[in-house]
C-alpha cells in the first residue's frame, strides 16, 4: 500500500505555503488542514489528486461518518468530521483552479462531500463547556505536592494560569523579563511569547485569591535568588532528564529552557484535578472561569472591558460571546429566582448594551 504521492506532496507544499505567507494561517490550523487532507490520501490509497470525482467524494463522506475513534466503539464527531469535510473542500476548490488541475478537478463535484443539514446541525450545536469553579481550583492547588523543585514549578505554573488567564502556548514561551511582579504585571510581547494572532498583550493578576499570588511570588523568588536565574531565563523551565545511577531515565530537576509544546501544561492540570478528585478541566477553560468572575464582579462597562482586555480580547462582546456561558448550576439560580429584587439586577444586560454600542462606535460615552 503507498504511504505517499510525490505529485500530490509537491501540491500540497504549495497549498500550505500559501495557507502560511498569504493566508496568514497559524502552525495549528495547518496542521488540523494537513491532516484533513491526509485523512482524504489514506482513504484513496494515495491517488493523484487529479482523479478526484464525486464517487471518491461520496465513498470518502461515508467513511468518515463510519470511522470509529481511536480505541473506541464510539464514531467520530460529527464537528470532526464536518471540519475534515470543509478543510477538504477548500483544498480542493483551490486546487481546481490551479495549472494542471483545472480541466480535471470538476468543482460541481466537490459538493458531493457535503454533509446533511442534519449533521451539519449536530456538529455546530455548542456543547456545555466544561468550567472549574474557583473552590475546586483552589481545591486541585492544595492537593499538588510541592516537595521538589519540578512540584513547586508545577504549582507555580497551575497558580499562574488563574491569576492571568494566559493561554497555555504564551505561557509556556514565557521569560522572567516579561513578569513585573512589584506591578503584579505580565507583558506578552509576541516577538517572544506565541500569543494569539501575534498581539501584545498586558495582563494585571486577576483578583482570585492570595493564596495563588503567594505561591507564584515564592517560585519567583526560587528563580531568582536560589537558582541565579536572569532575564532571558524562562519563567517555567522545563523538566530535566537524566540516566540515573540504575541505567534508567528519571527527572533530574530543570533546566533553563522553554518547552516546544504546551503538552507537559495539559499533564499538570491532568494530575492536580486528579488528585482532588475532580475532572480534568483543561488549561483554557480557567479562562472562562475569570469571565465568569468578572462578569459577576464588575460594576460599570469601563470595569468589564477592563477585566476583557486584560483576557487579550479587544471587544468585549469576545469576552461576553466566546466564554460567557452560564453554567448549568447558575442557569438555575437565575431562572428560579428570576423577578425577585436584586440590587444588582439588570446589570450585566446593561453592561452588554453598553459594550455593544461602543463597540460599533468606540467614541460613544454613557450618561
Amino acid at each position: 500500500m503507498a504511504k505517499y504521492n510525490p505529485k500530490n506532496e509537491r501540491i500540497k507544499r504549495a497549498y500550505f505555503q500559501l495557507l502560511e505567507q498569504a493566508d496568514q494561517k497559524s502552525p495549528t490550523t495547518i496542521n488540523q488542514i494537513r491532516k484533513a487532507i491526509h485523512r482524504f490520501e489514506s482513504h484513496t490509497d494515495f491517488a493523484d489528486f487529479a482523479g478526484f470525482n464525486k464517487q471518491q467524494a461520496m465513498a470518502f463522506k461515508k467513511h468518515m461518518l463510519t470511522t470509529k475513534k481511536t480505541g473506541s466503539d464510539r464514531p467520530l464527531s460529527r464537528a470532526t468530521v464536518h471540519t475534515t469535510m470543509r478543510s477538504l473542500q477548500d483544498f480542493l476548490r483551490w486546487l481546481s483552479r490551479e495549472a494542471g488541475y483545472r480541466s480535471k478537478i470538476d468543482p460541481q463535484d466537490i459538493r458531493y462531500l457535503n454533509l446533511s443539514r442534519n449533521d451539519i446541525a449536530v456538529a455546530q450545536m455548542t456543547g456545555t463547556r466544561k468550567v472549574p469553579t474557583l473552590e475546586q481550583i483552589k481545591a486541585a492547588l492544595y492537593a499538588m505536592p510541592a516537595d521538589s523543585e519540578v512540584e513547586c514549578r508545577d504549582r507555580a505554573i497551575f497558580s499562574f494560569a488563574i491569576l492571568t488567564g494566559v493561554r497555555d502556548s504564551a505561557l509556556i514561551s514565557l521569560k522572567l523579563k516579561h513578569l513585573d511582579l512589584a506591578a503584579r504585571l505580565v507583558t506578552q510581547d509576541p516577538s517572544e511569547v506565541r500569543t494569539k494572532f501575534s498581539k501584545k498583550i498586558e495582563t494585571y493578576f486577576f483578583p482570585v485569591g492570595t493564596e495563588f499570588e503567594q505561591v507564584f511570588a515564592a517560585w519567583v523568588r526560587y528563580l531568582r535568588e536560589d537558582k541565579l536565574y536572569g532575564d532571558d531565563d524562562p519563567l517555567f523551565p522545563q523538566t530535566r532528564i537524566a540516566v540515573g545511577a540504575d541505567q534508567v531515565f528519571a527527572v533530574d530537576g530543570l533546566e533553563p529552557k522553554c518547552w516546544s509544546t504546551a503538552e507537559p501544561v495539559r499533564k499538570i492540570f491532568r494530575r492536580a484535578f486528579a488528585l482532588a478528585g475532580l475532572p480534568y478541566f483543561t488549561p483554557h477553560s480557567l479562562r472562562s472561569t475569570l469571565t465568569l468572575l468578572g462578569e459577576r464582579i464588575c460594576k460599570t462597562p469601563e470595569e468589564f472591558k477592563a477585566w476583557s482586555q486584560n483576557l487579550g480580547h479587544e471587544s468585549p462582546l469576545t469576552t461576553f460571546t466566546s466564554y460567557g456561558q452560564v453554567p448549568a448550576h447558575r442557569q438555575g439560580e437565575l431562572v428560579l429566582n428570576a423577578g425577585r429584587a436584586d440590587p444588582d439586577e439588570g446589570k450585566i444586560d446593561r453592561i452588554m448594551e453598553i459594550v455593544q454600542r461602543i463597540d460599533m462606535n468606540p467614541n460613544w460615552r454613557s450618561s
